[in-house]
């Protein structure tokens, strides 16, 4: 059902929509996902299927995955029931690693739970008139990985995609995934089994082919910088952007030197962030916020607040002035006793048993009020 495609688009949220896949379908991808859907949201919610799926219905978006996050049986069959004539296979995501994830309870974080993905897989397997397949993320420990594989293809999974990374593994700790725990998995099951991570440039997809022997190698971050990276070209894109500045001077990266490819980009790795103190370019919110303010384009946060209010504006000049409190420089209180913001009011006025209605404090009330009720109360004794 799936023509024997080897070059393989990822499910990116916000990414791989119906215009991302027909453009990297343009350029040599054989196979794409739909961005992971929500099987609980997809099931009650008539307008999510029509936004998400119903409407990006085309010919040429053939053949195609629709993956669902879940971690309840009867909820992903009914979500994979009204997905299955949208589509030729069904896709269990078991290796989102975000912290969404956890909180919902699914992708990477049911990998331990193996009684509940064998029902939720053999269910599906039952009831659906496509394949279901699973993508995973890899065990610590190549023979747990291997373990859990077969699990799943015993219980009824018919294509197996292997991100070759632990559920820990990402953001700046995403590292380098391992495709030995790929090569393993591919050869302990008899199902397909692509593999992911890793892919920058088409070299790449060759050589992971070569060294772990899968039918199928997918792209997510490597197809997203580049579509055309199964057609093993650079985008037009890339062509205008390397003519308008020059390319700086220096050793090239990992991928490059590995590849022989000037254009392959570099892999993602542990190590200082972009604006962070390590990379030694820090700079601030507001900074970052004044320079913004500084240009003609206005960042996605404040295109959004001017949606809401045509007439605002981001002008520094325009914004109001607030008198500044005379110890740390915060905006003052305009009703301050003491003419200071409120916290250097409250430790001035506790300091000195004072009140300041501005800013609601009644220390010395309260203190008169305190001392008379211990008269009142030493006379009764007395």
């Amino acid at each position: 059902t799936l023509g024997g495609a080897r070059h393989v688009v990822a499910p990116m949220v916000d990414q791989s929509e119906l215009a991302w896949r027909l453009l990297s379908g343009r350029h040599g991808a054989q196979l794409c996902y739909t961005p992971m859907l929500h099987a609980q949201v997809f099931v009650r919610d008539a307008n999510y299927r029509k936004d998400n799926l119903y409407c990006e219905v085309c010919p040429e978006d053939r053949p195609l995955i629709v993956q669902f996050c879940a971690n309840d049986p009867e909820v992903f069959v009914q979500a994979a029931l009204l997905a299955q004539d949208y589509c030729d296979a069904v896709d269990l995501n078991l290796g989102c690693p975000q912290m969404i994830a956890k909180r919902g309870h699914y992708g990477a974080f049911l990998q331990e739970e193996w009684d509940l993905l064998q029902r939720m897989i053999l269910l599906a397997h039952e009831k659906l008139s496509v394949p279901v397949t699973c993508k995973i993320r890899v065990f610590p420990e190549i023979d747990k990985t291997v373990k859990y594989a077969q699990m799943l293809e015993k219980a009824g999974c018919q294509l197996l995609t292997v991100h070759g990374r632990t559920k820990e593994q990402k953001g700046p700790l995403s590292g380098t995934a391992s495709w030995e725990h790929i090569k393993a998995v591919r050869k302990a099951v008899t199902i397909p089994v692509f593999a992911n991570g890793n892919i920058q440039c088409l070299q790449d997809v060759e050589r992971c082919i070569r060294d772990t022997g899968v039918q199928g190698v997918m792209s997510a971050e490597g197809n997203l910088h580049n579509p055309a990276l199964f057609e093993g070209r650079r985008p037009a894109v890339w062509e205008l952007a390397t003519q308008a500045q020059p390319q700086p001077e220096g050793p090239r990266s990992q991928a490059a030197e590995a590849t022989g490819d000037s254009w392959a980009l570099p892999r993602h790795g542990p190590g200082p962030r972009e604006g962070s103190k390590e990379n030694g370019g820090a700079r601030s919110k507001r900074a970052l916020e004044e320079e913004e303010a500084g240009t003609d384009v206005l960042s996605k946060n404040k295109q959004k607040k001017q949606l809401r209010n045509p007439h605002k504006t981001f002008d520094p000049s325009l914004k109001p002035k607030y008198a500044k409190c005379d110890q740390c420089g915060n905006p003052k209180g305009n009703r301050c006793v003491f003419n200071l913001c409120r916290g250097c009011c409250k430790k001035r006025a506790f300091r000195e048993a004072a009140d300041c209605p501005g800013h609601g404090l009644l220390f010395k009330t309260k203190l008169e009020k305190s001392l008379a009720w211990k008269g009142v109360v030493g006379g009764a004794l007395a």
